[in-house]
C-alpha cells in the first residue's frame, strides 16, 4: 500500500467544495430519473450541470470512460455506461454515481433512485444498503482502524441476507480520482491502517440480493452486473476524518452532523 495523503487545511477547502458540487448535482439529476428517459439523456443532463459550475467531470476520459457518470439501473453493481439504449421503467431502481474536478479538487458520491413504484424486496434492499453506509461512516474516527469498516457493513450485511461486493471498493480522493487507502467493505476486524486527521475518503458499499461477484462486460470493458440477475444497490459518501471524528463532505442535507 502507498502514501495516504494527509490533506492540508487549504486542500480540505478546496476538496470540500468539490464534494459539495458533486452532491449538489445528484439533486439536480434526481428531477430527470422517470421512466421513459434514457441514462444517456441523464447524463448529458449532469455535464452540462457541472460545467456550468466551473467544474469539469472525472469520468469522462478516464481510462476510456466515455460518459460524464456512471449510471447503473438493476442489476448493474457499478459502472454503468449512460447510453441511448437504456431506457428506464417503472419499477426499476438506479445508482448515479458522480464525480467533480473543481478548481485541481475531486468530490465523489453516488446514491440509489427509484423509477415509479418499486417491489418490496428493492425497497429493502436498498434500505439496507443505506444503513451499511451509516455503520461504515460511524467507524470513521482517528485511531480506527480502516478494515472496521468493511467489518461492520458484512456484518449487517449478511445478517440481513444479503451479499457485499468485495471487487470494488472505496478509495482515497481529493487530490486525485483513485488515492490511497483502498477502503474494502467486507473485511477482519482491526486490520488495515489506521485513521488520522486530514484523511479523505469514500465509503460505497455495494450490496446484492445474491451472490456478491461482478460480472465485467467484455464488449465495453466496464459494466458491472450481478453474476445471477439479482439486484444490487449502492450509496456512496466522501468523508474527512477530523480531529474528534468525521466530516461527511458530500452530505448536503445535514444527514451526518460533524462528530
Amino acid at each position: 500500500m502507498g502514501r495516504i495523503i494527509i490533506k492540508t487545511p487549504e486542500q480540505i477547502e478546496g476538496i470540500r467544495k468539490s464534494s459539495r458540487l458533486a452532491a449538489e448535482t445528484l439533486d439536480f439529476a434526481e428531477q430527470f430519473v422517470e421512466a421513459g428517459v434514457t441514462t444517456e439523456f441523464i447524463d448529458d443532463k449532469i455535464e452540462e450541470f457541472i460545467i456550468a459550475h466551473g467544474a469539469i467531470p472525472a469520468p469522462k476520459g478516464y481510462h476510456g470512460f466515455p460518459k460524464a457518470s456512471c449510471i447503473s439501473p438493476n442489476n448493474v453493481i457499478c459502472h454503468g455506461i449512460p447510453s441511448k439504449e437504456t431506457i428506464l421503467k417503472d419499477g426499476d431502481i438506479v445508482n448515479i454515481d458522480v464525480t467533480t474536478i473543481l478548481n485541481g479538487y475531486y468530490g465523489d458520491t453516488s446514491r440509489m433512485y427509484t423509477v415509479g413504484e418499486i417491489s418490496d424486496a428493492a425497497e429493502k434492499l436498498i434500505d439496507t444498503t443505506f444503513h451499511c453506509l451509516d455503520l461504515g461512516i460511524e467507524q470513521v474516527k482517528p485511531g480506527n482502524r480502516f478494515g472496521n469498516i468493511g467489518f461492520v457493513i458484512n456484518r449487517y450485511a449478511k445478517a440481513k441476507g444479503y451479499s457485499v461486493v468485495y471487487e470494488f471498493c472505496g478509495h482515497g480522493v481529493g487530490i486525485d480520482f483513485h488515492e490511497e487507502p483502498q477502503v474494502d467493505h467486507a473485511s477482519r476486524r482491526n486490520t488495515g491502517p489506521k485513521m488520522k486527521p486530514g484523511m479523505i475518503f469514500t465509503i460505497e458499499p455495494m450490496i446484492n440480493q445474491g451472490r456478491p461477484k461482478a460480472n465485467v462486460d467484455e464488449m465495453d470493458g466496464w459494466t458491472a452486473r450481478t453474476t445471477d440477475n439479482k439486484l444490487s444497490a449502492q450509496f456512496e459518501h466522501t468523508i474527512l476524518v477530523t480531529e474528534t471524528g468525521y466530516e461527511v463532505l458530500t452530505d448536503i442535507h445535514n444527514e451526518y452532523p460533524r462528530t
